[in-house]
C-alpha cells in the first residue's frame, strides 16, 4: 500500500513539477516494509514526533519539514536515533514542503485564507519559481480580524499595528514569511499575515502603512499536512492522527 500513496502523493501534490530548497527532499524520505496500517501527520519530523508515529507498527507519517534540511549529514545523534525508533516501528516519512504551501484546495495558505474568510483571491508571494501565497478581500476591522486569526491558529499572534483600523486586502503566506511585507504592500495590501519574520520586519511594517500579523511559523503550517493527512486517510481508508508539536514560533 505504501507505494499506491506515495505515488498519488506524488501526483497530487505535482512534486515532478514544484521547484524547492535542496533539502527539502518532496517525497518518499523514508520507506518502511510498505504496510500501511494508519497515517500521522505532522509538521515537523523532529524527534519527538517520530516517538509517537513509531508507536502503531507500519505508520506512514506526513510531515511539512522533512528529515534532511541540512543536506549530507552524518548519521549520528539525533538522526541516528531517530532512523532507529522508524526501522525498529515499521515507520514510514513522507514529506512535503512548497508543494503543500501552494496547493488549491490542500494548501497552508489556501486554508488558512478559507478560515479567515478571505475572498476573490489571487496567488501571490514568489518563492522558487512559484506563487506560493495568497491576496485576498475582507470588510472587518483590525480587531476582529486578530481575533479570527487567533481562533483560526489556536493561540494568540503578535501584531505590528502599521496599517488602518478597518481591513480590506490582505495578504497570506504561511511560515517565515514576513519579509514579504513590502511585496504585500506593492500590491496595495493594508494587512498581511505570516507565520514569523525578521526583527526589522515590524518597523518596516509601521513604515509601509500595514498591518503585520505573525501567527506563528509553526501554528500556520499545521493546516496543510493535517489536511492532507484526513485526504490520504479517507480516500485509502485507514485511520489518521495529527500529532501536535507546537514550537511557538
Amino acid at each position: 500500500m505504501l507505494r499506491d500513496i506515495t505515488r498519488y502523493l506524488d501526483e497530487l501534490l505535482d512534486h515532478a513539477r514544484v521547484a524547492d530548497y535542496p533539502g527539502a527532499l518532496n517525497g518518499l524520505q523514508l520507506e518502511n516494509s510498505g504496510r500501511v496500517a494508519r497515517v500521522c501527520a505532522a509538521v515537523d519530523a523532529c524527534e519527538a514526533v517520530f516517538v509517537e508515529a513509531a508507536r502503531v507498527r507500519g505508520t506512514l507519517l506526513l510531515v511539512h519539514h522533512g528529515m534532511l534540511w541540512g543536506g549530507a549529514q552524518r548519521f549520528t545523534g539525533a538522526l541516528r536515533r531517530k532512523l532507529q525508533i522508524a526501522f525498529d516501528g515499521d515507520l514510514a516519512v513522507y514529506g512535503s514542503h512548497l508543494p503543500l504551501d501552494l496547493h488549491a484546495k490542500l494548501g497552508n495558505n489556501a486554508l488558512l485564507a478559507k478560515a479567515l474568510g478571505l475572498r476573490k483571491c489571487e496567488r501571490a508571494f514568489e518563492a522558487k519559481g512559484h506563487l506560493i501565497g495568497l491576496v485576498g478581500e475582507v470588510k472587518t476591522t483590525r480587531a476582529e480580524f486578530a481575533r479570527r486569526i487567533e481562533r483560526a491558529v489556536g493561540g494568540r499572534v503578535h501584531l505590528a499595528p502599521g496599517g488602518p483600523a478597518n481591513v480590506r486586502r490582505v495578504g497570506i503566506c504561511s511560515g517565515g514569511s514576513g519579509g514579504e511585507v513590502a511585496t504585500a504592500a506593492a500590491m496595495g495590501c493594508d494587512t498581511f499575515v505570516c507565520g514569523e519574520g525578521p526583527h526589522h520586519t515590524f518597523t518596516l511594517a509601521e513604515e509601509l502603512d500595514v498591518n503585520l500579523f505573525y501567527a506563528g511559523h509553526y501554528a500556520t503550517e499545521t493546516f496543510g499536512v493535517r489536511a492532507l493527512g484526513e485526504h490520504v486517510a479517507k480516500k485509502f481508508r485507514i485511520p489518521c492522527e495529527f500529532i501536535a508539536h507546537p514550537t511557538g514560533l
